[in-house]
């Protein structure tokens, strides 16, 4: 016998299908060949060996001594190569971390908490979606993310932990544009949570309002305030000095805080734990500001 040759697993397959059901009719029937591909990969498991495997002589066909010998290892070669290839997929599975973030959160904010996690564990791979929450929540619902962090009203879904997120009135240190008529917004597209406020706060304050300045980035939308385009409603820690903060005194109600909320799937690989831990760490800094 040849030392050196490969052991073919599409040989070895036949060769236990034959060995199993007693007969080549079986065991193409099992392996969806043909009778006659089933026999020459038999013999050519038999040639590579140097020897018969297989008694073929009587009603059924069972194996030689040999063949009870390779049949043995045949079993072990084809059972540690699908526990190779399972175990290999859910390795793969677990490298990959999805996360949903909003986008004022996606800057600097944590940042530095998801470039320090991506350099510690370098075989994971990574991938940050930001963007409106209402997409965000609709794509973890889905199962398209692991972890999530949105904001919403408060007590609506329960997560791993809620933070509040004060909202305040915002318009330009150098405009009055509650002067104006219709009052200019400065906003995000249909289906941001400060979009609907807005328009409803001053729907029952019997105002009319337009929309000057619509955007789905949260840098263009804190600019566009502060060059005097018109109002906005943003939370509290994102206020610069060039904003100025409207109160009762200037007509306007305050607004109910939203929760900024961290959401997990119910199955989570350790690595996935370990980033929510360090998103829960990140976010209690900066909601303490």
């Amino acid at each position: 016998m040849n030392l050196n040759i490969t052991l073919d697993p599409i040989l070895l397959r036949s060769f236990i299908a034959v060995a199993d059901t007693g007969s080549f009719t079986r065991a193409a029937e099992s392996t969806h060949l043909t009778q006659s591909t089933v026999s020459q990969q038999v013999r050519k498991l038999e040639a590579q060996f140097g020897c018969e495997l297989l008694h073929r002589k009587g009603r059924y066909i069972t194996p030689t001594l040999e063949g009870e010998r390779v049949l043995s290892y045949a079993r072990r070669i084809l059972q540690m190569m699908n526990e190779a290839v399972a175990q290999t997929s859910v390795s793969a599975e677990q490298q990959k971390i999805r996360l949903g973030v909003p986008e004022d959160f996606a800057t600097h904010a944590i940042m530095p908490t998801l470039a320090a996690f991506s350099n510690e564990y370098p075989g994971i791979r990574l991938e940050v979606k930001s963007g409106l929450c209402s997409d965000i929540w609709r794509e973890f619902q889905r199962g398209d993310m692991d972890l999530a962090l949105v904001k919403q009203r408060q007590g609506s879904v329960p997560g791993l932990v809620s933070w509040p997120e004060p909202l305040c009135w915002i318009d330009s240190l150098h405009s009055n544009n509650l002067d104006s008529q219709p009052i200019p917004l400065v906003t995000f597209p249909i289906g941001g949570l400060y979009r609907s406020e807005m328009a409803h706060t001053f729907d029952r304050l019997g105002r009319s309002w337009r929309l000057a300045y619509v955007s789905t980035s949260l840098s263009g939308v804190c600019c566009a305030v502060e060059a005097g385009f018109g109002i906005s409603l943003l939370p509290r820690r994102l206020v610069t000095a060039e904003h100025r903060i409207l109160t009762k005194q200037d007509g306007l109600p305050p607004v109910p805080d939203l929760e900024l909320t961290l959401h997990a799937q119910d199955k989570l690989s350790a690595h996935s734990k370990i980033l929510a831990e360090r998103l829960i760490s990140a976010c209690n800094e900066i909601c303490r500001q």
